[in-house]
């Protein structure tokens, strides 16, 4: 049970640096800073421009009706960074279909990212195969001003002999060539919350920040908001957390601490749940997003925050989630 201690504790903003600024100075981020970008459209080959390509391999089991792509490494990507690098992951999609998504986990300081990894799309009949348009998307991840798009590659299936596995390279071209979005604030909103684990003696610390541009479920175009934290370990639910009802606003700050019990030799198969609901006093509050990170965690930006954290022992980590 929650005490009202753990509700009032609050995280030294100060002590949460980034380089070369405070946390204080971007955890709001201006509009015209954010990134995130997801949606995009088909275009012509004939005006791309190459801007580093990627490595890949398709294989299709025609028992399992599975489809399985493997990022294997990209060259020659741009520079995102002050530093002359970027950060890049790589995010896939069989088009038309926009909800199925994979991401590779980060690879940082690099211009040559190497990944081996290898993501499969189940229950995926043959019949349908051509119909699809293999799309990869090579993202710079950025913690807190939000991700850039760098290049994108696409392959329309109907192209491919899947009969036996292939291997391949395809050619990055820019967003503004290929028509792709590249300022596309988040459906549902983002958040920003901050972890910290101390090893010492096992105790995970989750500080809930705030959220942004989240979604409106209420008529007059607010919602009430507050965030449930839930500790996820070997597969299952335990312990949950809550944060205070922030009323008729989609920007809510928080600033709320909430601390698990979680020994070292847990952390590793270990997750949290951060969901944001619109209080109701009246009916069940309504679902607006959430986002997991740790060992369950879905995609790069997920793992790199968990694994940022661990890398990092006794100091807060804080970043931005798009929800989903």
């Amino acid at each position: 049970m929650e005490t009202e201690e753990e509700n009032q504790e609050v995280i030294d903003l100060k002590s949460v640096q980034l380089v070369k600024a405070s946390y204080h100075e971007k955890v709001q981020p201006s509009v015209d800073e954010l990134d995130y970008n997801s949606e995009g459209f088909e275009s012509g080959a004939g005006s791309e421009v190459a801007i580093g390509r990627i490595h890949f391999s398709l294989a299709y089991d025609f028992t399992e009706n599975t489809l399985s792509v493997g990022i294997i490494e990209a060259e020659n990507v741009p520079a995102k960074d002050f530093g002359g690098y970027s950060d890049p992951y790589v995010r896939i999609m069989l088009l038309p279909d926009k909800r199925k998504k994979f991401e590779t986990k980060v690879q940082k300081r690099t211009l040559d990212p190497v990944y081996n990894e290898t993501f499969h799309f189940k229950n995926l009949p043959y019949s349908d195969i051509g119909n699809r348009i293999l799309a990869m998307e090579v993202y710079d991840f950025d913690r807190f001003s939000g991700h850039d798009i760098i290049g994108i590659a696409k392959l329309p299936l109907i192209d491919v002999d899947l009969a036996k596995p292939m291997e391949d390279w395809r050619i990055l071209t820019p967003p503004s060539s290929t028509g792709w979005r590249t300022k596309v604030t988040p459906e549902l909103g983002e958040i920003c919350f901050a972890v910290r684990y101390v090893p010492a003696n096992g105790k995970l610390q989750i500080t809930v920040l705030e959220g942004k541009n989240l979604k409106s479920t209420d008529e007059g175009g607010y919602s009430d908001p507050y965030m449930k934290i839930c500790l996820i370990q070997d597969g299952k639910q335990g312990k949950k957390k809550k944060t205070t009802v922030k009323k008729r606003t989609l920007n809510p700050y928080y600033n709320e601490t909430f601390t698990f019990n979680v020994p070292f030799e847990k952390i590793e198969t270990t997750s949290l749940m951060v969901a944001v609901l619109d209080f109701d006093r009246m009916s069940k509050s309504e679902l607006i997003g959430k986002t997991i990170i740790g060992a369950l965690a879905s995609g790069g930006p997920e793992l790199r925050h968990w694994q940022d954290m661990l890398a990092s022992p006794r100091k807060p980590v804080a970043q931005w989630h798009a929800l989903s």
